[in-house]
This record gives C-alpha cells, structure tokens and sequence, in this order.
C-alpha cells in the first residue's frame, strides 16, 4: 500500500513538473508573439497536455505527427484573430 501511495504521489508531482514547464513555455511563446494571447496560460496548457495525450492511443507516427499539428494550430497566435 505505501508503494501505490507514493507511486501516486510521485506521478502527481511529475503532472505537476510538467504543467509548470509547458506553462512556462508557453507564456514565453505569447510574450513573443508567436501564439495566440487571447486565452489564459494554463488553460492553453492544460489544452495542449490533454490534446497530446491522446498520442498514446494512436496507433501509427503519421497520426501523431497530426495530432501535433492540429495542436499547434490551435495555438496560433493568428487564430486569436478569428475565434469568436
């Protein structure tokens, strides 16, 4: 039980690492210029982990590397011109 317990605690700490540090990313990339502004940085960043977590069910490199895509769009910063 300790082992699942700390396992647990340790995944938690590594989701948290890793939102941290794609937040932190992408609110470099927005004072740049070179994605979209128009939506707060840890719901763009919680877009971009959910989205690419799909990766996992994928089941060939092409459909990943579309995925990717697709995500990277969305974070244009010349779709904030056109979003509604």
């Amino acid at each position: 039980m300790a082992a699942q317990l700390h396992r647990g605690q340790h995944v938690q700490h590594a989701q948290r690492h890793l939102h941290h540090f794609v937040r932190d990313l992408i609110v470099e990339a927005a004072e740049a210029g070179r994605i979209r502004t128009d939506i707060d940085a840890d719901e763009l960043t919680h877009y971009c982990l959910h989205a690419l977590g799909a990766a996992t069910d994928l089941r060939s490199r092409t459909a990943v590397h579309r995925l990717v895509t697709v995500t990277l769009n969305g974070l244009d910063a010349a779709a904030s011109t056109t979003a509604t």
